[in-house]
């Protein structure tokens, strides 16, 4: 389909010389043109109005017809180029951005480049005036997308679609003025008692603390954002608290883990590699997003160098011999690709397989109600159940906190011991090895009151 550009040149624009300038024209409605100016000028006597171009008697003083002609040509295609760009793009106005894109000198090859940054200007200025919560929340998220990873980019999309359905269910618009303390409680009740999680095959309403409080934050987040843009007027957020409980999470032991690295699966082949990435995991301490990335350069002589796809900092983590194995011998320094999902189904069997049921129950809260639900181990087992087991049973084997957060990635240790997961059997196991090592240093202590203890044979002069 042709485009509504064509050339003009009329006489009333006629200039003190007695010439008036070619006009390229853009009719994109029937109200609406814009025009953009080609800088060549002629005496308007000499426009060919039927032929939309300059006519070829044109005195030799005001150029060549013939070479006019093509400039104006090569302007009109790039006048096409652009309006179907910006089309392309659902610029909003444009007539605007032709305006501000064209330049009679430009060349086609920088075109895109120049498209790119005048994009930038533009999508900046409208941002400006268009105060619509989503569009602005759809900018925030676009600016946010070089700089943070593929799964916070996920919550963030998650907060959109919370805010979106609270405003379908109150039938109300939700405007930037909307956010005060009344929002925020009837925002938080929304989402724990009547959110429908829709991609469940069962229907289940309301959310998890956690989940409610991630949006909590995340909506701050963009509101703080927004504000040091200066888009919106300060909006006083200290209602808008934020919310968690301790996540409910199993961690595997180092038997459970040896276990499962050493199950026959000849005849289950379709779950080997889902077990080796599960125990590859688990002697890492990385997130999923890390450990099913790592590439043959990631691995230099006995040690792992990945840089963390969420946090983007170098960890260096020293390989024991079964994650080696697996590594160089089953995979050839190339990690299978298996999406969260399917990995999150299939180490579920590969646990039910190694014999890991034993029956483990946790609780929940959404509002003021607690949720108890009690299942095999097996069936609490998912990607995050790697790094916990690493964090955890480096912690129960007495390796130094710090020493484990330089390999995990954790810069806070109140974050890192978020991961430690250990029954209280276990932590009144450890209490007793501490009794107990105190008991001997004490017994010790009484047989030389001096402190010193003198190696045998050897006596103080």
């Amino acid at each position: 389909m042709m485009l509504p550009v064509r050339p003009i040149c009329e006489g009333k624009n006629m200039r003190k010389d007695g010439t008036s300038l070619v006009f390229i024209q853009y009719c994109y409605s029937s109200e609406n043109r814009t025009t953009v100016s080609t800088e060549i000028a002629i005496p308007p006597a000499y426009w060919n109005k039927k032929r939309l171009c300059i006519s070829d008697n044109l005195p030799s003083g005001f150029g060549n017809a013939d070479q006019l002609n093509n400039e104006v040509k090569r302007m009109i295609r790039l006048v096409e180029d652009i309006v179907e760009i910006s089309s392309k793009k659902g610029m909003v106005d444009r007539g605007v951005f032709l305006k501000t894109v064209f330049k009679p000198d430009l060349d086609v090859t920088t075109l895109m480049e120049e498209i790119a940054k005048v994009e930038i200007q533009v999508n900046a200025a409208i941002c400006k005036t268009n105060l619509d919560v989503f569009f602005q929340l759809d900018d925030y998220i676009r600016s946010k997308s070089k700089k943070v990873s593929k799964g916070t980019l996920g919550v963030y999309n998650q907060m959109k679609e919370h805010l979106s359905a609270f405003q379908q269910f109150s039938k109300q618009p939700i405007t930037f003025e909307s956010f005060d303390y009344n929002f925020y409680d009837a925002f938080v009740e929304f989402l724990t008692y009547e959110f429908i999680q829709k991609r469940r095959k069962q229907v289940i309403k309301g959310l998890r603390i956690n989940t409610i409080g991630k949006s909590i934050k995340h909506f701050r987040g963009f509101i703080k954002d927004r504000v040091k843009r200066k888009i919106i007027p300060s909006i006083d957020l200290s209602d808008f608290k934020g919310m968690e409980e301790e996540a409910d999470a199993i961690y595997l032991t180092e038997q459970e883990i040896e276990a499962i690295r050493r199950l026959d699966l000849t005849n289950y082949s379709h779950l080997e590699k889902y077990r080796d990435l599960l125990v590859l995991g688990c002697l890492t301490g990385l997130r999923f997003s890390d450990f099913t990335q790592i590439r043959p350069e990631d691995v230099r002589g006995r040690k792992l160098y990945k840089k963390q796809e969420k946090s983007e900092h170098w960890v260096v983590i020293p390989l024991k011999e079964a994650a080696f194995n697996i590594l160089m011998s089953k995979f050839q320094a190339k990690v299978p690709k298996v999406t969260n999902p399917d990995f999150n189904y299939y180490i579920k069997e590969v646990g039910k397989l190694a014999g890991i049921c034993e029956q483990i129950t946790f609780s929940h809260k959404r509002g003021n109600k607690d949720y108890i639900e009690t299942k095999p181990k097996y069936q609490w087992i998912t990607s995050h159940t790697c790094r916990r087991s690493f964090c955890t049973n480096e912690f129960l084997a007495e390796t130094p906190v710090l020493l484990i957060m330089k390999i995990s990635g954790h810069k806070k240790e109140k974050d890192f011991y978020k991961y430690i997961r250990i029954t209280p059997e276990q932590a009144a196991f450890q209490i007793e090895s501490l009794w107990a090592e105190r008991e001997k240093v004490a017994s010790v202590e009484k047989k030389h009151p001096n402190g010193l203890l003198m190696p045998t044979g050897i006596q103080l002069l």
